[in-house]
């Protein structure tokens, strides 16, 4: 066994690397120092590329909840023999790779890195991830172009791109969005309340049009003391300019929907129907943020 020169040096591939060093894989293991995709990239041919979901964490893109037992997820070109290892899965691809070096290792650009996804990833998954994306300075004719190819997963990434919104500022608030849309009440992302004189206010998660009311999502950060207070300050001030803030939790996305349909429908005046909500279940049912959904995406990337 021989440690890997240049640019790969800290990498062993073999079975007996003796002490110092970390396992990646049967046969494969790193330095302390590096990390395991440093490694698996000694073992790809320079055409491929980490695509789908691990490229997604290393363009820094937010995370999602992923099943037990995700492979290191790999595009390569066809032209090329097939790599096997244990902890990798390699999606054979029509075209060249098109990549980039991110913190060095190679990674797909991010428009391919969406396509990747959307081979496997539900719409909801997916439209986090291109949220995320294009705020990240992706833009939506670079993820347009990716998907005209006809390639497995862009009818689903053009879907993805239509309800996509780059003001998200993070993936609840996205799921929080979508529930409106998926319930027919269009929203309007980050706006800015202004008082009578014109003086600001506060920039609230969701606008419902037409009203007067602000729906955000809370998340841990709202927890501590002093966010709770900054936010009762907020709730005053937001009152005395004659709205209404209301705000949710992932519970009330994932487990009682409904109640948010109904505050919903009571804002914008219209009869409560509970039935509307079946939408949104069908999104969030194949999701990563149900049970249900990551137990059907462990079972395709682990096939």
């Amino acid at each position: 066994m021989t440690e890997r020169a240049d640019g790969d040096r800290g990498v062993l591939v073999g079975t007996r690397p003796g002490s110092g060093w970390v396992r990646v894989a049967h046969g494969l293991h790193r330095r302390p120092a590096l990390d395991d995709l440093t490694a698996w990239q000694v073992v790809l041919p320079p055409s491929a590329a980490f695509s789908h979901v691990t490229a997604a964490r290393v363009h820094g893109w937010w995370s999602l909840e992923m099943p037990a037992g995700t492979p290191v997820l790999v595009d390569q070109p066809r032209t090329d023999p097939h790599s096997r290892r244990s902890g990798i899965r390699v999606t054979r691809t029509a075209r060249p790779v098109p990549a980039r070096v991110v913190g060095g290792v190679r990674v797909a650009t991010p428009a391919h890195t969406l396509l990747a996804c959307a081979r496997d990833l539900a719409l909801l998954d997916l439209v986090v991830l291109v949220d995320s994306a294009l705020a990240s300075g992706c833009t939506p004719q670079e993820i347009d172009e990716a998907a005209a190819h006809g390639s497995h997963g862009a009818p689903r990434l053009r879907r993805a791109l239509e309800l996509a919104d780059a003001r998200s500022e993070s993936p609840w608030e996205t799921l929080l969005r979508l529930l409106h849309v998926s319930v027919g009440v269009p929203v309007v992302p980050q706006h800015v309340v202004r008082s009578a004189g014109g003086v600001f206010v506060a920039r609230g998660d969701l606008w419902l049009p037409g009203t007067t009311v602000l729906h955000e999502y809370d998340g841990g950060g709202h927890r501590t003391a002093r966010a709770h207070a900054s936010d009762l300050r907020r709730d005053r001030a937001l009152h005395a300019a004659g709205w209404t803030r209301r705000g949710y939790v992932a519970a009330d996305l994932c487990r009682h929907p409904r109640a948010v349909l109904e505050d919903i429908d009571t804002t914008v005046g219209r009869p409560h129907r509970p039935e509307r909500i079946r939408s949104w279940l069908d999104l969030l049912r194949d999701s990563t943020f149900t049970a249900s959904g990551r137990l059907r995406l462990q079972r395709r990337l682990t096939r």
